[in-house]
């Protein structure tokens, strides 16, 4: 029987370490800093680990990061309309009973390894049309570890013969322990109704909190954000864990979007770089381009994003 670390992918920079699954979505398995201290060797995650169960299973939900493409986040009950062609996507959700097709698709499908070396990993992914994506794209992410840092960087292609519309982004989880507080300047949240979708914006409530910075126990979100600074800081305090340290996480455009995942009482929250909003197909005309992200993708034209995670000691 395969072992759940099978297929994985190890990069290491000084006293990062970064495990990649891209038979799993092409995701991060894991992202940690390792050393030695007492004679014996510490482990601190950055990010939350895959479980061996969602190693075995193959579960993008259960991984560290995953990425986000050719959208992000939800459709509607998967009804778009895009420059006059009606699109019906299929759900897709693994572990719910959704009519919201969510995350793309990158994430469900296998990864190959284009190139690696120790600290330096290129991962490609071809897809051809179908109903869950009636075009033809490829994409690569670049995944680049020095002593310092995480880049990842991330190509989107429209492989097809006609205009696509895009979005790009990834899907970190952060461990949540006790007293961890978040800072990630925005402009306004989206608000949502019950299936996570949103019905419109507030530049109140939770923005000026994170604005300042507020801890994470204090919220209880699943919500998109626009006018994001492209900067987002996590700190946790000192405890059984290690010293008080903090991770910043850094994007270029058009990573200009951002969605916090923090429901209360789990030990985990997600802080997403993203370049559109939920459902950002359906609500065109509705609000300005600045309030929706995406993007058209002409044939054999691609999308780039680039995103960054540093940690602080």
């Amino acid at each position: 029987m395969p072992s759940p670390t099978d297929g994985l992918l190890a990069l290491a920079a000084g006293e990062l370490r970064l495990t990649l699954a891209p038979g799993v979505g092409g995701s991060i398995a894991s992202f940690t800093r390792r050393w030695r201290e007492g004679g014996a060797e510490r482990k601190l995650h950055w990010l939350r680990p895959a479980s061996e169960e969602g190693l075995a299973a193959r579960n993008p939900l259960a991984m560290a990061s995953f990425p986000l493409l050719p959208f992000c986040n939800r459709i509607r009950n998967g009804r778009a309309s895009f420059e006059g062609r009606d699109i019906r996507f299929p759900p897709n959700h693994p572990a719910e009973d959704s009519p919201h097709p969510l995350h793309g698709i990158g994430w469900q499908r296998p990864w190959t390894v284009e190139s690696a070396t120790a600290t330096q990993a290129v991962l490609a992914l071809q897809v051809e049309a179908t109903e869950a994506w009636p075009w033809a794209f490829s994409a690569r992410q670049v995944f680049t570890l020095d002593a310092e840092q995480l880049t990842v960087e991330m190509t989107l292609a429209n492989e097809d013969h006609v205009t696509m519309p895009a979005g790009i982004g990834h899907h970190p989880y952060f461990p949540h322990h006790p007293g961890t507080r978040i800072t990630s300047p925005t402009r306004a949240m989206w608000q949502a109704d019950a299936e996570v979708l949103p019905t419109g914006l507030d530049s109140g409530g939770p923005v000026p909190l994170l604005r300042a910075g507020v801890e994470l126990a204090a919220l209880d979100l699943d919500n998109n954000f626009i006018g994001w600074e492209r900067i987002t800081r996590i700190d946790w305090p000192a405890d059984a864990q290690g010293l008080a340290r903090s991770l910043h996480m850094e994007a270029a455009p058009p990573l200009d979007y951002f969605v916090l995942y923090c429901p209360r009482g789990y030990p985990f929250f997600c802080a997403e770089p993203v370049s559109q909003c939920t459902d950002w197909l359906n609500l065109a005309g509705k609000y300005d381009a600045q309030a929706l992200g995406g993007t058209r993708i002409a044939p054999r034209e691609a999308l780039g994003a680039r995103f960054s995670l540093r940690p602080v000691i």
